[in-house]
């Protein structure tokens, strides 16, 4: 608590001053980035801008998610993770938008998308980082009058079966058109979700392919998928993702589904894993030592 105190103190006197002390920036940069990115409450007053990549990166002038909308609601608000950069939150207005035609639906439930000045989190997510991620729940959003208290202890729904190689019976034709919706839009560059989804969105879709390409099995990504963004024309200091490989990417995912029914064996001679490096505020953007500084 007191390293916390110390470290938004310090922050708090470097944004206040134009000519603060380079001996206190080499200290801070030598700092755990998540320490310092997240403990900032509010968004810089800077043009908005993403910086690096999206696991390794700032955002400057990230704008806040309204808690509420008229087609969506930001959950778990204790967390202080809905602010994103313009663009993202453009995406999620159209996005939520189209989903409150679905039947059942009234909106979207949207979980993370970056903190203030994005950077790494305290606890959670590798990405995020740039206010180009976002979190989408697969619970339907039939209420959006939900209080914060509501929004802390409501859950999404899991959608998979047998570990993720299949969709249970809360997978809908809504969900598949949504998912679509959102890959088809081209601000996109990537969706996350579990191999079965994409697995039965191949089989279910007779109709233009193309946006195949873009929903990507990755672990995890049940309860949620996962809308990443690709850097805004004219971000020459944001770091786009190389795209997928052509085609709609459905063998990929059966392979990912043989693989979770059949595990492969383990490889006992593989070398073990080595733990990374703390992601510390040298290793980022430059940019983002003037995105920490700024008011």
């Amino acid at each position: 608590m007191i390293f916390r105190f110390l470290i938004l103190s310090s922050l708090i006197w470097l944004s206040s001053c134009s000519n603060y002390d380079p001996e206190l920036v080499a200290r801070l940069s030598t700092k755990e980035a998540k320490h310092l990115f997240g403990t900032v409450e509010r968004g810089s007053e800077q043009r908005p801008a993403p910086y690096g990549s999206y696991a390794k990166g700032c955002v400057a002038g990230a704008e806040q998610l309204a808690e509420t909308g008229s087609t969506w609601q930001a959950m778990r608000l204790s967390r202080n993770r809905n602010w994103g950069h313009p663009i993202a939150i453009d995406f999620i207005q159209d996005l939520s938008a189209k989903a409150a035609r679905q039947s059942g639906w009234n909106g979207l439930y949207i979980g993370d998308i970056s903190q203030p000045r994005g950077g790494p989190m305290l606890t959670g997510h590798a990405s995020h980082q740039i206010g180009l991620d976002i979190d989408i729940w697969m619970r339907p959003a039939d209420d959006l009058a939900l209080s914060p208290k509501q929004r802390e202890e409501i859950s999404s729904i899991s959608m998979r079966r047998a570990n993720g190689a299949y969709v249970n019976d809360q997978w809908t034709k809504q969900h598949h058109n949504i998912v679509k919706a959102a890959a088809s839009d081209p601000r996109t560059a990537r969706i996350f979700v579990f191999p079965g989804a994409k697995v039965q969105m191949c089989k279910d879709e007779n109709g233009d392919r193309a946006w195949l390409n873009k929903v990507r099995p990755w672990w995890g990504h049940h309860y949620h998928f996962h809308v990443r963004l690709s850097c805004p024309v004219g971000a020459t200091n944001c770091k786009n993702q190389a795209p997928p490989p052509p085609g709609d990417g459905c063998k990929d995912a059966e392979r990912w589904v043989r693989d979770i029914l059949n595990p492969p064996p383990p490889n006992p001679n593989a070398p073990k894993p080595k733990p990374k490096p703390p992601l510390t505020l040298a290793r980022l953007p430059q940019q983002c030592v003037g995105v920490l500084r700024s008011n």
